[in-house]
């Protein structure tokens, strides 16, 4: 009865549905380790009716392949912070790491297994696995240590502040806080993805790196194991492969087919189907037509198109 009454209080508090089922599992993970080692008798969670998920997929916002070159191009390359924002955001974008494992990093974790360089993870509950290092991310974190010169600091942290003006100690993990201030919102609002991608947050690089995975079909299984998921639910949260954009209803529905006949492009469609329109510079550009917009205007139909940065019309 008290825990019903404690969940009871959550909604009152107007909490989200995830929000209470997270707290409401945690104490009942407590109350499993008690029940281990003969502390309590029982359970009181078991029974007790959460709320009901209301998605089967992770609110967080994962970017676009574009949006994630973007940011990741952002940092200046003539600069420490630049060269190791970088880094930063090449091992979170291509690995999905939490930001706590990735300040966790020591120089020695980068590692060499069966003769490819791994990251070695320390997880939530202390748990160790080790990941392949991606090429680009190897390389831009080699160019990071070359420039700061910590490379033989193998018990130290790989990712270090760049100054300090509190007390000047460089040789300390940055604060997994600073991930998002200084690096995820710094870049996000130099590039506009903040105004673009409505809820960006240090979190979505790891959705982005998931969602990006799970798209390229990568083993759900394996994922599970590369994000460090205990439960492979959570895992199925980064798999949008049910409700991918260009398989939506929306782009079945035609009422203008004989005019786009006429173009020789098919409306709704997301095969290949490109055409050379001129910008107004007068570069022929390629544009895929694959979200073609009618307007309407007095005794005609004006059909525009977009390249994602320009709009043409035909």
């Amino acid at each position: 009865m008290h825990v019903i009454a404690w969940r009871e209080t959550l909604e009152g508090r107007e909490l989200s549905a995830p929000t209470i089922r997270r707290k409401l599992s945690a104490l009942s993970s407590l109350y499993e380790y008690l029940c281990e080692r003969d502390a309590v008798a029982g359970n009181p969670v078991d029974g007790v009716k959460r709320p009901m998920a209301n998605s089967n997929e992770g609110s967080t916002p994962a970017l676009s392949d574009e949006q994630a070159r973007r940011l990741l191009e952002a940092p200046p390359e003539d600069t420490l912070k630049g060269v190791r924002d970088r880094a930063i955001l090449a091992v979170r974008l291509y690995h999905g790491f939490r930001r706590e494992e990735l300040c966790g990093l020591r120089v020695k974790d980068i590692q060499s297994r069966e003769g490819v360089k791994h990251l070695k993870i320390k997880g939530k509950g202390d748990k160790i696995r080790y990941v392949p290092l991606h090429p680009l991310a190897q390389r831009l974190i080699e160019n990071y240590l070359l420039l700061a010169g910590h490379g033989a600091d193998g018990d130290g942290p790989l990712f270090r502040p760049v100054r300090n003006n509190r007390t000047g100690e460089l040789e300390r993990a940055l604060h997994p806080n600073s991930i998002y201030r200084n690096v995820v919102r710094k870049y996000g609002l130099a590039t506009g993805l903040n105004i673009e991608v409505n809820g960006l947050c240090v979190h979505s690089m790891r959705a982005t790196a998931a969602t990006n995975a799970l798209s390229h079909e990568a083993d759900i299984a394996k994922a599970q194991v590369w994000l460090g998921h205990t439960n492979v639910s959570t895992t199925r949260l980064y798999d949008r492969s049910k409700t991918r954009t260009e398989d939506s209803p929306t782009f079945r529905v035609r009422y203008e087919e004989e005019l786009f006949k006429q173009i020789g492009v098919r409306p709704g469609s997301f095969q290949e189907q490109e055409i050379f329109v001129n910008s107004i510079d007068q570069e022929p550009v390629r544009i895929n037509m694959a979200f073609p917009v009618l307007v309407p205007i007095p005794g005609k139909i004006m059909i525009s198109v977009s390249d994602g940065q320009r709009l043409f019309r035909l």
